[in-house]
């Protein structure tokens, strides 16, 4: 077989094969994927890894960044109930384009795909920074997931094609522990940069950062050439362009629809036009990858399989979940709780410590024991459980600021662990000539998960808070104070202290209203692990 960027580079003296076709641990080949099949090619492991870990570290050093200061973004521009946008603007791109990038990798070669990612994220970031209304952060944001999805998919694919599957889990939770400090990084970060010198500095400060990785990537990455090169035409006719497109529209239009639902009205025109465009596209979309397509972006061999959907629908729905408690905890406790974003950004540190903890772990009880079932299903029960204790302190339960830090710590390390043994069991029931397909197409259903439910709770949030306001609030004035708290969270403070109250418990009965969503679907997780297949991994 030709080695090139497109196939394994394994390197792993251990996993020799006897002639008679199997592994000599004893492992049958027909129970794992053919790792022990692929070519050994030496590989420089620092400097590869060195380039890809800066791009993980830069991808989580945005998420919390972001997630800390979207309040102060929203209130400034006078936007607050638009701020999911900020986010799903980000994921709808990073969504259609990681399953693209699965395939552009392959076919262009890893290098190239990572350096044109980083690249596309280091201009979105800058656009961010210097945007001069909501609509323009928006289409900056979309612009760095365009690039985000592709550093995302190819550093994982590269670790794929580098690594032994047993020790995967292993090298994930590596990759985990820097986008741990990525995210513990961020999170302080943008903070401060909210509360001090502006909002604006925590996406320009991305661009250095960026940059430095595109400089390590181009020095740093040594990968053999290509072999049987094609011309670009031939390239191109294998990318299905056409279902990325018709995916990102059918998004769009969806989430379009929530964002008028929630903030104007269910039985508007535009949002039920929206719905229907969406459900349409939907449809189209299935249509181009079952019968138009040459290379889908989500190959049917590949959802169509049992052990895959119910991974790809675990991740899907706790992706979801997490990242509504990760948006909904922020908004409650700087409206409710009156927090500050710097104290914001402390308050989201023991998740994300906790998150590497988990993923650090996972890799390891996989290494040690070849197994993933029974600790995957117990990762995600206790995700579940740190959900249930989020939203229980924030609403029935009386306030702690220690439950709260539970709550968020329990969450992560049941979630990024799950995302370690989920990996490892994707890959080992995908086999090695999959590979890359099955990643990129995780990589979507996580995508999806993010913006989908995320987008849905947060239109959950403004419509329970706008029946919950005109239902407690009386006078003349109450429909300017309703649009006024939902627009910035700074108008509270001008209000009295009578209306002031009622505005808070509105927003913590719109939090707790998203919060208890999220725990519904973690517990589903729950269910989808318990179908997952268990399969050998070799030594």
């Amino acid at each position: 077989m030709a080695v090139d960027e497109r196939t394994p580079l394994l390197n792993d003296a251990q996993e020799e094969v006897n002639t008679n076709g199997h592994a000599q641990n004893g492992v049958d080949e027909a129970a794992c994927p053919q790792d022990e099949g692929a070519p050994k090619l030496q590989v420089s492991m620092p400097a590869v890894m060195s380039s890809m870990m800066l791009g993980i570290f830069l991808m989580a050093l945005d998420g919390t960044i972001v997630a800390s200061t979207y309040a102060s973004i929203g209130s400034e521009f006078h936007r607050l109930e638009n701020t999911s946008w900020i986010a799903t603007g980000y994921m709808l791109t990073m969504t259609s384009f990681q399953p693209l990038y699965g395939k552009l990798s392959d076919i262009f070669g890893r290098k190239a795909c990572l350096m044109c990612a980083m690249s596309i994220f280091a201009v979105g970031s800058l656009l961010c920074g210097l945007a001069p209304d909501m609509n323009s952060l928006v289409i900056a944001r979309a612009i760095a997931g365009i690039g985000g999805g592709g550093v995302a998919t190819v550093s994982v694919i590269l670790m794929s094609d580098i690594v032994p599957l047993r020790s995967r889990g292993t090298l994930q939770g590596i990759g985990n522990v820097v986008f741990a400090s990525g995210q513990a990084t961020g999170a302080p970060i943008g903070g401060l940069f909210a509360d001090t010198i502006g909002w604006r500095w925590a996406f320009i400060i991305q661009v250095p950062i960026a940059i430095l990785a595109l400089l390590s990537i181009g020095f740093g990455l040594k990968l053999p050439p290509k072999e049987n090169q094609e011309d670009v035409k031939a390239k191109l006719k294998r990318i299905d362009f056409a279902g990325a497109f018709t995916l990102v529209i059918a998004i769009f239009a969806l989430l379009l629809a929530l964002d008028r639902g929630g903030n104007v009205a269910w039985s508007d025109r535009f949002t039920i036009a929206a719905f229907a465009v969406s459900g349409a596209l939907t449809a189209l979309f299935i249509i181009i990858e079952v019968y138009v397509a040459s290379e889908p972006i989500t190959p049917g061999h590949i959802v169509g399989n049992r052990t895959l959907f119910c991974i790809y629908m675990a991740n899907f729905l706790m992706v979801g979940a997490n990242m509504t408690m990760l948006f909904t905890v922020p908004l409650y406790l700087q409206a409710v709780r009156r927090f500050t974003p710097s104290q914001v950004g402390l308050t989201l540190l023991s998740n994300v410590i906790a998150g590497a903890i988990g993923s650090v772990l996972a890799g390891l009880v996989i290494k040690a024991t070849g197994k993933y079932y029974l600790f995957t299903i117990l990762l995600y029960f206790l995700s579940f459980v740190g959900n249930v204790i989020i939203a229980g302190v924030t609403g029935p339960v009386a306030f702690t600021l220690a439950g709260l830090c539970t709550g968020l710590a329990l969450m992560n390390f049941g979630g990024w662990g799950s995302l370690t043994t989920t990996l490892v069991a994707m890959l080992a029931n995908a086999g090695q000539q999959n590979q890359a397909v099955a990643t990129a197409v995780s990589y979507l259903f996580r995508s999806l998960g993010g913006v989908v439910i995320l987008s849905a709770s947060m239109t959950l949030t403004q419509e329970t808070l706008r029946q919950h306001l005109r239902a407690r609030l009386t006078g003349a004035d109450v429909e300017e104070i309703i649009k006024r708290v939902r627009e910035s969270l700074s108008y509270i403070d001008e209000l009295s202290p009578e209306v002031r109250a009622l505005v808070r418990s509105s927003y913590q009965d719109a939090a707790q209203r998203s919060l208890w969503f999220a725990v519904s679907l973690s517990a589903l997780t729950i269910v989808f692990a318990v179908f997952i297949k268990e399969k050998a991994l070799p030594r």
